[in-house]
């Protein structure tokens, strides 16, 4: 058992340090992640973690494998596509959902074609899928800020943002945060993704924040006890992930993404809200269905 689950995270540094980033990762993008769901933006989230592909592939273009330059990148790519999006379903007749995909799909295809400028199918697969296993102490600061930047504004915000949630236009009939809070939280996706991004690559970084989350929804129906689950299941998906990696001789980020997918796919299953369960304290609601 020692040889299983204990030692390859006692043996190996870089085994370590994958577990630190993505603890620490599940920390801060599993909350962000079930806000998200109950705002029902849950395919904004994948859109933002396209967007960001452009501007990390300029830093790598421009200075390579860097995490300083490929992160600001990643930041200014994030609020530039967040912001055009939105310009374009406030002066136009298109709607958000639609302006987010389109921005998503050209930054996707620019991203990709900067980084077959300069790098190999290695280097693009590194920035769309990350390495999880080859983080470094400069990651792992840039993860530990952002997670503190994000459990604080959480804390400072929280009845805002479950406000937002229930009834955004009373929150901003009632208050002046309403606005704000929102484009808080968007900062807030923009940036765990951007985190993520370091350890799992920009198409995988988005499931670590929404998998366990919608997981963590077929179980409970409270705010603060689904955040705190979410966070439970994206730390077993990241434990679980990083020892069949290490076992099975599997890429980590997907194994880690696969582990909570395979949890949800449980909890929809047998959660205390999932099909089973449900079906049993409501059979007339499903017969009639």
């Amino acid at each position: 058992m020692y040889d299983l689950l204990i030692a390859p995270f006692v043996e190996f540094g870089f085994m370590q340090r994958a577990l630190a980033g993505s603890l620490l990762l599940s920390l801060a993008a599993c909350p962000v992640g079930v806000f998200l769901m109950l705002r029902r933006m849950s395919l904004t989230g994948d859109a933002m973690a396209h967007a960001i592909l452009p501007g990390a592939a300029a830093g790598f273009l421009l200075y390579g494998l860097q995490i300083v330059p490929m992160t600001i990148g990643g930041l200014i790519a994030g609020v530039v596509v967040a912001i055009g999006a939105g310009a374009v379903s406030r002066f136009t007749l298109q709607k958000e959902d639609a302006s987010m995909a389109a921005f998503y799909l050209i930054s996707l295809a620019l991203g990709v074609m900067i980084v077959s400028l300069r790098g190999s199918s290695v280097d693009l697969m590194h920035v769309l899928f990350g390495t999880v296993l080859a983080l470094d102490d400069a990651a792992l600061t840039l993860i530990a800020g952002i997670s503190v930047v994000t459990l604080a504004s959480l804390a400072i915000f929280w009845r805002a943002l479950i406000a937002e949630c229930l009834d955004p236009l009373f929150l901003r009939s009632v208050s002046r945060l309403g606005t704000p809070v929102h484009f808080l939280f968007l900062g807030l996706v923009v940036l765990n993704l951007v985190g993520g991004f370091q350890a799992l690559g920009t198409l995988l970084s988005v499931g670590l924040m929404m998998l366990p989350a919608a997981a963590a929804r077929f179980w409970t129906g409270r705010v603060i006890t689904m955040c705190t689950l979410a966070v439970a299941i994206g730390i077993v998906s990241c434990l679980s992930g990083l020892l069949l990696s290490y076992h099975a001789a599997l890429p980590s980020g997907p194994s880690i993404i696969l582990s909570a997918g395979a949890v949800y796919l449980l909890s929809t299953l047998f959660g205390t809200r999932g099909a089973f369960l449900a079906r049993i304290r409501h059979p007339h609601r499903h017969r009639t269905a």
